[in-house]
Parts: C-alpha cells; structure tokens; sequence
C-alpha cells in the first residue's frame, strides 16, 4: 500500500536521480562536442593527480627505509 508520504519521497528521489543524469549527460555531451574537459572534469583529474604523488611518496619513504 503506498501512502502520500511514500509517494512523495520516491518522488523527490526520482528528481534528483533524473537531474543528477541530466547534469552527466549535458557534461558528457559538452566534452564530446568542444573536446574540452569540464570543470569538474579538470578537478578530479587535479586530486586524482595530487593522490597519486602522495602515494610515489609514501611508497618511496618505505623503501628507503628498508
């Protein structure tokens, strides 16, 4: 049995899973037209970038400790 407050939370939840996707395919399609990384794009590839030093780092301190 589905009630108004049920109802309207599967409602509210099936808003942000429609724009969230909306948000990826606009983003998705703005790169393959232009060819340019979006901002976001550019972020993540800064922080995955910046994990990857910490982890050369990490891992060059141990060897060298061993």
């Amino acid at each position: 049995m589905l009630t108004t407050g049920k109802a309207i939370l599967f409602l509210i939840a099936l808003y942000f899973v429609i724009k969230w996707a909306v948000k990826n395919g606009v983003a998705e399609a703005y790169t393959e037209i232009t060819g340019e990384k979006t901002k976001a794009e550019e972020e993540i590839e800064e922080m995955m970038n910046e994990d990857k030093k910490k982890r050369e780092e990490a891992l060059g301190a141990l060897k060298s400790r061993a």
